[in-house]
C-alpha cells in the first residue's frame, strides 16, 4: 500500500487535470481512513485489473469532506460514513454510478440496501460497517461493564486511564446517550447539561485520539471509546481487554465506498466497487481490519475469530444499535461550539 502526501496528492491531480482522460488509463487513486484497507486487497486487484492503485489517508469525515469541497482532488474513491453520505450527494460531490446494476450487486446482504443514507444504493456500496461503543481492561478493572458511565464518571481505577475518540458526534452523541437525551439535540438545557457532563468528564480523560489501538495496546491507557474492529485488534495484543456494550445504547455505522463526481479514473473506480462485492473481497477486508461486511457468501472466506468474535456478534439482551442520522445545520453549529469548547 503506498501512502501519498498531501504535495504528491496536489502534483497527481494537477497532472491528471493537464494530461487529460487518456493518461488516467490504468490508474485508481483512492481516499481512505487510515489502517483500513488489507494490502492483499489492493494487490488482487492491481493484477487483476492491471491498474495502479495508490492511497491516501485522512481520520475523519471532515478532514475528507473539506479535501473534496476544494475540487479537483485528484481521488476516483472515498469512503464516507453513512451520515456524511447524504450531504455529499446533495452537495453534487458523488457520482451516480449505480452500483444496483453492476454484475455483482446481487451479492450485496439485502439489510444493507434500502439504507436512509442511500436508498437504493445508487451511489454507495458497503466497506465496513460496525459499532462504536468502549473497551475496557479487565485486569485493571473487575467492575460491572455495562455503562457508559466508565467514559463519563469513571471508577478510581480508570480515572486518567481514559481515552476518548476525537469524534465530535461520536463523543456527544455517546454523551446525550448516558444522559438519555435524543440524538440531533437542539434543546438548550439538555445541551447544557452535556457540555458540562463533558467538561467534568475530560479530566479523566488521558488522551483525545482515533488511534485506539495503539493507545490500548502499549498500555499508555486501560479504557477507550472504540470501534469493534479496533477492539478486536486490541484485544488480539492484550487479551484482557472487554468491548463494553453500554446500556444506555451505542453507535451503529457503515463506511462505503462512493465515487467522487470528478474522480479522473471513473471507469477504474466502477470496476473496483463491483470488485469489493465479490464475497471472497469482502473477506479480504473484514480479515484484515476485524469489522462486519455487508455482502452475503462473505462469512464463508472470514476468519474464524472475526465471525464469532464478540465484538462482532451482538449479545441477545444487547440495545439495538442507534445509527444517528445527519443532524440539521443549526443542531450541528451548536455542536461545534460545544465540542471547541470542550477541546480548549
Amino acid at each position: 500500500m503506498k501512502r501519498t502526501t498531501p504535495t504528491l496528492a496536489a502534483s497527481l491531480a494537477a497532472a491528471v487535470a493537464l494530461a487529460g482522460s487518456a493518461s488516467a488509463e490504468g490508474k485508481l487513486n483512492i481516499y481512505n481512513w487510515g489502517n483500513y484497507t488489507n494490502p492483499k486487497l489492493i494487490e488482487k486487484f492491481e493484477k487483476e485489473y492491471n491498474v495502479e492503485v495508490t492511497q491516501d489517508e485522512y481520520d475523519s469525515n471532515e478532514i475528507m469532506l473539506a479535501k473534496v469541497r476544494e475540487g479537483n482532488s485528484g481521488y476516483d474513491i472515498v469512503v464516507p460514513s453513512d451520515s456524511t453520505v447524504p450531504v455529499m450527494i446533495d452537495q453534487g460531490l458523488l457520482a451516480e454510478v449505480k452500483p444496483n446494476e453492476m454484475e455483482n450487486y446481487g451479492n450485496m446482504d439485502p439489510r444493507w440496501i434500502d439504507v436512509y443514507w442511500d436508498e437504493g444504493r445508487n451511489y454507495t456500496v458497503p466497506w465496513l460497517w460496525g459499532t462504536t461503543a468502549l473497551t475496557v481492561d479487565t485486569a485493571v478493572y473487575d467492575g460491572e461493564l455495562d455503562s457508559l458511565s466508565l467514559l463519563f464518571e469513571p471508577p478510581e481505577e480508570l480515572k486518567g486511564r481514559i481515552n476518548m475518540l476525537n469524534d465530535m458526534g461520536e463523543v456527544i452523541n455517546a454523551a446525550l446517550r448516558y444522559k438519555g437525551y435524543e440524538r440531533c439535540n437542539s434543546n438548550t438545557d439538555e445541551l447544557r447539561d452535556v457540555t458540562e457532563l463533558m467538561i467534568s468528564a475530560k479530566q479523566h480523560w488521558r488522551t483525545m485520539d482515533y488511534a485506539t489501538i495503539e493507545k490500548l495496546t502499549s498500555g499508555d491507557v486501560d479504557a477507550s471509546h472504540s470501534y469493534n474492529g479496533a477492539a478486536i485488534r486490541s484485544r488480539d495484543q492484550r487479551p484482557t481487554l472487554q468491548y463494553v456494550y453500554p446500556k444506555e445504547g451505542f453507535t451503529g455505522w457503515m463506511d462505503n465506498v462512493a465515487v467522487l463526481a470528478d474522480a479522473p479514473n471513473m471507469e477504474n473506480a466502477k470496476l473496483f466497487m463491483n470488485f469489493l462485492m465479490e464475497p471472497e473481497n469482502a473477506a479480504l477486508l473484514s480479515n484484515f481490519a476485524r469489522y462486519a461486511n455487508g455482502i452475503t457468501g462473505s462469512e464463508e472466506f472470514m476468519d474464524d475469530d472475526i465471525r464469532d468474535a464478540p465484538e462482532i456478534v451482538l449479545p441477545a439482551d444487547a440495545p439495538t444499535p442507534d445509527f444517528v442520522r445527519p443532524c440539521p445545520q443549526e443542531v450541528t453549529d451548536m455542536y461545534n461550539r460545544i465540542w471547541t469548547k470542550l477541546k480548549q
